[in-house]
C-alpha cells in the first residue's frame, strides 16, 4: 500500500511540473501562479500545496529537471568507452547544445533559469557541481589512459567547466551568442591541448 501511495505521490508530483512547465513557456515564469497550474490539472492550489510547499519550490522543481536531462546525457557519454578525446569533445559538445537548446531556444524558460542563477538557487549550484564531476570522470579516464595530463583531477574539472562558461552557462550562452569569440569546437580544441600531456626535455 505504501509503494501504491509513494507511486500516485509521485506522478501527480510530475504532473504539476509538467503542467509548470507548460504554462512557463506559453505565459512566462512571472504570470504563472500556483492557481494557473491548479486550473489546468483540475485540482485546488491547496492540493497543489501538498506536494509543494510554495510557487518557488515548483520552479526549482521545474529547473531541476531540466538541469537533470543534461546531466543524465553527460553522464552516458562520460561513463562510454571510446577514445578520451572523442569523449571529451562529445561530452563537452552535448552540454553546450542542451543547454542552448533548452534556455535560449525559449525565452520564457530562459528568464526562468536566469532568476534562478540569479537568485542562486541551491538547485544550479548543485547542478553546476555534477557537472563539473561528470567532466571530472572523462578526464580521470583519459588521465589513466596517458591521453590527458592532470595532477589534480578535480582542479584539472573546475577549469575546463570555468573555461567552457560561455558555452554552458545559460545566460553567457544568449549574451555571447553573437560576440566575439572562439566556436564552441575551438574552445574545445583549446581544453583538449591544456589536457595534453606535457613534451618532457
Amino acid at each position: 500500500m505504501v509503494m501504491i501511495a509513494d507511486n500516485v505521490e509521485a506522478d501527480t508530483q510530475g504532473r504539476i511540473l509538467t503542467a509548470a512547465e507548460r504554462l512557463f513557456r506559453e505565459i512566462g515564469y512571472q504570470k504563472t501562479t500556483v492557481a494557473d497550474i491548479a486550473k489546468v490539472l483540475r485540482m485546488s492550489p491547496a492540493n497543489v500545496y501538498r506536494f509543494f510547499e510554495s510557487k518557488r519550490a515548483i520552479h526549482e522543481a521545474v529547473a531541476k529537471r531540466l538541469m537533470d536531462e543534461v546531466e543524465v546525457a553527460a553522464t552516458t557519454i562520460a561513463f562510454e568507452t571510446d577514445e578520451p578525446r572523442t569523449r571529451m569533445r562529445r561530452l563537452l559538445s552535448t552540454i553546450h547544445h542542451m543547454n542552448a537548446e533548452r534556455y535560449t531556444g525559449d525565452e520564457k524558460i530562459h528568464q526562468m533559469v536566469a532568476m534562478a542563477i540569479e537568485e542562486d538557487w541551491d538547485v544550479c549550484t548543485a547542478h553546476f557541481e555534477r557537472i563539473t564531476g561528470i567532466v571530472a570522470k572523462a578526464i580521470d579516464d583519459g588521465v589513466k589512459q596517458g591521453v590527458f595530463e592532470a595532477p589534480d583531477i578535480a582542479l584539472a574539472a573546475m577549469s575546463t567547466t570555468t573555461a567552457m562558461s560561455r558555452f554552458f552557462h545559460p545566460q553567457m550562452i544568449a549574451q555571447c551568442a553573437n560576440k566575439p569569440g572562439p566556436s564552441l569546437d575551438e574552445m574545445i580544441d583549446f581544453v583538449l591541448a591544456a589536457l595534453a600531456p606535457r613534451a618532457r626535455a
